[in-house]
């Protein structure tokens, strides 16, 4: 960006103004606190421009003069500060069995939490009824309530086209017939909706806020009802051309294993999914009587739970699970060779029960030296992350065109 000069001030197009305001914006959120000096320094621009942008963006209340910061001789310079709480973000999770709903500030810090489980596979419309029944609650906490809103980040358990964002996978779940019907939600509240993949989003959420923040190569496995894959490759979040990157459910393991709802055989889905996981339970149950798993039907938490108290068939259903995930992993990191992988969802609590293993598989299976380094963690944001994620795509998005934040315009269409 080159530097205006005073005498051509008065006559900087109005398009010109809009992007410099925006650049001044941006750099403000990322400073947290700076000075219209050092505004013009790191933008070369002159003082009296940034002043002018600086008058236009007071009154909006995103950005606060803090007082007066350090001098380096001279006159203190008056601190600008931009105002996270000027506003609040939703994020929605809708996963195949419940809603969660985070409520963040403009710097992604979670202000309040709502979660219930639903199945939401086999039941679109009451789906809907729970997500405004959650936005409700957080919203009744509020002193101006939805007033407060700049816009709306959800998750979705499906590939987004980023063509067509409402169409969601009826082979994954058949019973909403390919259509989200969020744009409801845009309708009811008057702000920018905008979707995308739950893994995806757990990758942003984590390159953002968590293990991965200022990791720019990484890669985010969700392990639930179906196992996905989000990459924050140099830096960005990468989708794939249709937004079907990171599929993982569906990759091969074993061409002699089980038939899998795609019409494959020996999906991963089929030997570490939620309901795999649960279905092995049953199927070795006769090899260990006495396991505390046999008392009723256990949830994959209840599996977590007993596999770190010592249970040994929990045990040997992690250890079968985490072979079949090694294999799948090891794949990704001499395809793309990330700096870290990221474990999220099921199996995440177990920590080094899993990590470890799959560690050591990493640095003997590794092709070159180089990749050897790649590193194992599991999410920092915990359950939380997803729904937070959503809210950093929103967050994301407003940087990205800020006339949202300048104007709280509404997109057409969901993005």
């Amino acid at each position: 960006m080159h530097r205006i000069s005073s005498t051509a001030e008065n006559k900087i197009d109005p398009q010109i103004t809009l992007s410099l305001k925006d650049s001044i914006l941006r750099l403000i959120w990322r400073e947290h606190q700076i000075s219209r000096a050092e505004i013009s320094r790191q933008l070369d621009l002159s003082r009296s421009t940034v002043t002018e942008i600086i008058k236009d963006l007071l009154p909006t209340g995103l950005v606060a003069e803090i007082g007066n910061g350090e001098s380096s001789g001279g006159r203190k310079p008056i601190l600008l500060q931009f105002q996270d709480d000027a506003k609040v973000i939703l994020g929605i999770d809708i996963g195949a069995t419940h809603v969660s709903v985070a409520m963040t500030n403009l710097r992604g810090k979670l202000l309040l939490w709502n979660e219930k489980g639903y199945p939401v596979r086999e039941d679109p419309e009451g789906t809907h009824k729970l997500i405004d029944e959650l936005c409700n609650e957080c919203f009744s906490s509020l002193k101006h309530g939805s007033e407060m809103l700049l816009s709306i980040g959800v998750s979705v358990p499906s590939p987004v086209d980023p063509i067509r964002p409402e169409y969601l996978s009826e082979t994954i779940i058949p019973s909403w017939h390919g259509k989200s019907g969020l744009e409801r939600l845009r309708e009811k509240y008057g702000v920018p909706v905008y979707l995308d993949n739950d893994a995806n989003l757990g990758a942003l959420a984590e390159h953002w806020w968590g293990a991965g923040k200022n990791v720019n190569d990484l890669i985010y496995i969700k392990i639930s009802n179906g196992i996905g894959a989000g990459y924050i490759l140099g830096g960005k979040l990468y989708r794939g051309s249709k937004g079907i990157a990171g599929e993982m459910s569906h990759m091969p393991i074993d061409p002699n294993g089980r038939l899998c709802g795609c019409g494959l055989r020996g999906c991963l889905a089929t030997v570490i999914s939620a309901w795999a996981l649960k279905e092995r339970i049953g199927t070795l149950s006769n090899l260990y009587p006495n396991s505390s798993l046999l008392n009723g039907s256990p949830s994959v938490i209840d599996i977590e739970n007993a596999a770190l108290n010592g249970d040994p068939l929990a045990i040997q259903v992690v250890n079968e699970a985490t072979i079949y995930l090694t294999s799948a992993i090891t794949s990704l990191v001499n395809l793309l060779n990330p700096d870290l992988i990221i474990i999220g969802g099921s199996l995440s609590r177990l920590g080094e029960l899993v990590i470890n293993p799959i560690q050591k598989k990493i640095d003997e299976c590794a092709l070159v030296s180089s990749v050897s380094k790649t590193k194992l963690g599991t999410s920092a944001l915990g359950s939380k992350g997803i729904a937070i994620g959503a809210a950093t795509l929103a967050i994301e998005q407003a940087f990205i065109d800020p006339r949202i934040l300048r104007e709280n315009i509404v997109p057409a269409v969901m993005k």
